[in-house]
């Protein structure tokens, strides 16, 4: 992601009033006459639901179906990892507590299941920082619930925990039942959820998310393999989480970082393991080749100096009160149109962080995005003499 905050500035507006300010971009450098290629299509995938996300932006840059309900299968982990590393960063548990393996969690997710397991011994006590490292390398469903019954007391209350979480994070086509993801009719998500999901982890827990870059995990002499086959074949993917069962199919949740740019992809219902990988790496190559994304403001920088009427300064400073991020098609960043609208006449009082304009930024006529612009400080009326001055100045400009 490349940061450019002082080439991509709106100019200052002089002290006349207006009610739109149209902002020119930086004159490039000369270049050869030649409009870039049109970005082409995404790469076919197989598959019901897919997806691929900027992470910094939270762009989607292509999908299908990506709000239809999916059964996520193991890729639920990456939700329980998250419930996980929120309540240890709380202090509610910690990563040395020792966990007893209950026979819910040896029967319904150990070695005599069909499903992924961490073999874990029933009765035996393991390290939680080992239970994560099961589930999230090795896919362990007796890990998953071991953590969901020390974190919460039951698989029960540990999901009502998921869906809380999830709440916060705006995933709003998702409902868990379970930590481990096995099929139930009530326990679904959504491609956009699992890449939210996904962003989220990565941006709030990075310690946690780079136990799924491990290829391997020993546990009890057994030595298992993560089943992200994308590890071994492309070094700048390190992450996320496999998925399958018969009624999800074969899944996969993956993230790369190539040049400062990290892309999610989300592949559900592929028909087989070889082809979830290959239709996550084609998506991820796609992004990679044909997006970039931009840092175009900083928070709390200066955007624009606007005209400000009976303060005790005659201008006030706009910003944005969080980074202005965008992706778009390579190549067209000098064709960026910034603008904004701000009133005609602005009046103090102003407080710092008071919205008083509209930020857009666009691409050929079509708004990509659209921020709030605030004043970056407090400006108190001025005096008697001030008021009266600018009062008849605003009458006069305004007649």
């Amino acid at each position: 992601m490349k940061v450019i905050p002082a080439i991509f500035a709106l100019l200052l507006l002089s002290s006349t009033p207006l009610a739109v300010a149209q902002a020119p971009l930086p004159v490039p450098a000369p270049q050869p006459s030649m409009q870039p290629a049109p970005t082409p299509p995404p790469p076919s995938i197989t598959g019901s639901a897919w997806l691929l996300m900027d992470y910094a932006t939270g762009q989607v840059l292509a999908g299908e179906n990506i709000d239809t309900r999916v059964e996520p299968a193991s890729i639920t982990k990456v939700m329980t990892s998250y419930v996980a590393a929120a309540e240890l960063k709380a202090g509610k548990i910690s990563a040395a507590d020792l966990v007893t393996i209950s026979e819910n969690a040896w029967r319904s997710g150990g070695a005599g299941t069909d499903g992924s397991t961490s073999f874990m011994p029933l009765g035996s006590q393991v390290k939680f920082d080992d239970l994560l490292h099961g589930m999230i390398v090795q896919s362990g469903n007796d890990a998953s619930i071991a953590i969901a019954e020390h974190v919460a007391g039951s698989e029960e209350a540990f999901a009502a925990l998921m869906n809380q979480y999830a709440q916060r994070l705006g995933m709003t086509g998702s409902h868990f039942v379970n930590a481990h993801g096995l099929s139930n009719a009530k326990h679904y998500s959504t491609a956009r959820d699992i890449a939210v999901m996904s962003q989220a982890l990565i941006r709030d827990f990075p310690d946690e998310y780079a136990y799924y870059k491990l290829k391997e995990y020993t546990f009890n002499n057994i030595r298992q393999h993560n089943r992200n086959s994308l590890l071994w074949r492309d070094a700048s993917i390190d992450g996320i989480k496999t998925g399958h069962h018969s009624g999800a199919g074969y899944c996969l949740a993956t993230s790369a970082l190539r040049d400062d740019q990290r892309l999610i992809s989300v592949v559900m219902g592929s028909t087989s393991e070889k082809l979830r990988a290959d239709d996550s790496q084609a998506l991820l190559n796609w992004g990679f080749r044909f997006y970039e994304t931009h840092t175009l403001y900083a928070a709390a920088a200066q955007v624009a100096e606007v005209k400000l009427w009976k303060g005790k300064s005659d201008t006030v400073a706009l910003g944005l009160v969080t980074p202005l991020r965008i992706t778009l098609p390579r190549g067209r960043y000098n064709d960026l149109k910034p603008s904004m609208d701000v009133p005609a006449q602005l009046l103090a009082p102003v407080g710092k962080g008071q919205r008083v304009g509209t930020l857009r930024v666009s691409l050929d006529d079509n708004v990509l995005v659209e921020r709030p612009l605030v004043a970056l400080d407090d400006i108190a009326e001025g005096g008697l003499f001030k008021r009266l001055n600018d009062g008849f100045w605003m009458w006069w400009e305004a007649d």
